[in-house]
């Protein structure tokens, strides 16, 4: 019997870990498994957001509480998205992806469980707030895209992860509409814990260990200043209506809130391993996207703000189209069925011809789709003609916008960009819904006791998308057309044979 001399120590747990680790690494996992993987996770992210959708209006009796404070369940969603996925994707970058995709679901889980127990507005604002930081994963997934998939499949990948925002929403407003029609609503938020669990599992054995890191440490006071600022503009943004334009409050927070992130910013340019890198946010190529991005957050937005309004009001006033919230939910469906089939063709236009032109073309289809509204806008079928257009714009504007992205930043700080971009389009998507809220409320007619847009307030929103998504074509156009890429990834997956 061989003895262990003593320069030869016993294998310890470190070390077993160690070889798993190893293992796990040399293994070459299926190319499509992982994009389906980081698909599903992007689905139920996106999920979250409409899964409060259809029980809105019932939440101040269902929970006892005003209808202000249970505006919050919506709102803290938002802010939390907002504040935590910059922070996430630079926490993935330092990191791992992987790992810190695993944490916001494992989060999301906590978050889903919170919200099925929940008896009263404030359990439930703070389990949609756990919820919200759940929708970093989308940019996380993104990311991961770049360090472990061949250049080839890249495209495609990415144009549908992207999508799955838009593809979410549209596709979970109907099921979730469904659910909370038929049984208790806390089943939605089971519902929700299941997803995020499946999501979480597959995340676990499918998708490998990206090896990329960044260096440094992280950058705690910047992310603070940067929670702090955004979150004072996003409140004045979204309670701006409630709380009046011209309240203290309100240009208390938006004042405050510019000031905080004029000094965030001053401090980001001295800070050795800042939150967000401004030098490079400040490049023409990525400044521009996120510009961009603004916009069509605010026109994607904009649709799924309107359309359901006009579908489900009375026709008593001449305007409405009648419709109960399910079918309503069903007419927008188009737009996210469209995302999913048009994510390859906005690819490939993005290979051929360059993503600059899937973003301009993206943005003039949304355009158009709002023009048309304006004048069509009497039956059902007109809706769900103006979402579908919407849908093939959005698709191919989500498609381009990541790929811009990342062919303007290095590798170590993909996490990081992409998360700042699904700011830019949160930010865009929160302005829509302050500026189209305000047109709608302040115009409207008494029909049976109820308040109802009129049919110029419907026209003016689709006007004013029509002009936002038209101005972020202008902004693509000012665009390079040629970009220097950064190609470095950490794992260069083996294609599948054919």
């Amino acid at each position: 019997m061989t003895i262990p001399s003593a320069s030869e120590p016993e294998p310890t747990a470190r070390s077993a870990r160690e070889r798993r680790q190893r293992a796990r690494l040399s293994r070459t996992p299926s190319e499509r498994a992982i994009v389906f993987t980081l698909a599903l996770t992007g689905l139920t992210a996106a999920v979250m957001q409409t899964l409060v959708t259809p029980i809105t209006p019932e939440l101040p009796r269902l929970l006892d509480t005003s209808s202000s404070n249970a505006t919050w369940v919506l709102t803290a969603t938002l802010l939390a998205a907002a504040i935590t996925t910059p922070i996430s994707g630079r926490l993935g970058d330092m990191f791992g992806k992987r790992r810190i995709t695993l944490l916001l679901l494992a989060i999301t889980v906590v978050g889903s469980v919170v919200c099925a127990l929940a008896h009263d507005v404030t359990v439930l604002v703070a389990g949609r707030a756990l919820q919200g930081v759940g929708l970093g994963v989308i940019a996380l997934g993104i990311s991961i895209l770049r360090d472990v998939l061949h250049a080839k499949s890249l495209g495609k990948a990415v144009a549908l992860v992207s999508s799955t925002l838009g593809i979410g929403g549209a596709l979970g407003l109907p099921v979730a509409a469904f659910i909370a029609d038929t049984f208790d609503w806390h089943v939605l938020f089971w519902m929700a814990t299941a997803l995020s669990a499946i999501a979480f599992a597959l995340v676990f054995w499918i998708v490998p260990v990206s090896t990329l890191r960044t260096g440094g440490s992280f950058d705690v006071v910047g992310a603070i200043g940067f929670g702090v600022g955004l979150v004072a503009i996003l409140l004045a943004v979204s309670k701006g209506s409630e709380w009046g334009w011209g309240s203290l409050t309100t240009i208390g927070l938006l004042v405050g809130g510019v000031i905080v992130l004029l000094v965030w910013g001053v401090y980001e340019l001295r800070a050795k391993n800042p939150l967000v890198d401004l030098r490079i946010a400040a490049r023409r190529p990525v400044l521009l996207t996120n510009l961009a991005s603004i916009t069509v957050g605010f026109a994607y937005f904009a649709s799924v703000a309107v359309l359901p309004q006009l579908l489900e009001a009375p026709t008593t006033t001449g305007v409405g189209l009648g419709q109960t919230l399910f079918i309503a939910s069903l007419c927008l469906m188009p737009s996210g069925i469209v995302m999913f089939f048009l994510s390859p063709v906005a690819a490939r236009l993005s290979a051929s011809r360059g993503p600059r032109t899937s973003l301009v073309l993206g943005s003039l289809i949304i355009a158009a789709g709002y023009v048309v509204a304006v004048g069509l806008m009497t039956e059902v079928w007109h809706a769900v003609l103006v979402a579908t257009a919407v849908g093939f714009g959005v698709g191919f504007a989500y498609a381009a916008m990541p790929t811009l992205i990342m062919h303007a930043v290095p590798a170590s700080e993909t996490a990081a960009a992409n998360g700042f971009n699904s700011v830019m389009r949160t930010l865009g998507s929160t302005v829509a819904a302050a500026v189209i809220g305000v047109i709608l409320t302040s115009n409207v007619v008494v029909s049976e006791g109820r308040a109802i847009p009129t049919a110029g307030a419907f026209q003016l929103s689709f006007g004013l998308a029509a002009a936002v998504a038209l101005a972020g074509a202008v902004l693509a156009l000012f665009l390079p057309r040629r970009e220097t890429v950064y190609k470095t990834v950490s794992i260069p997956v083996v294609p599948e044979q054919s």
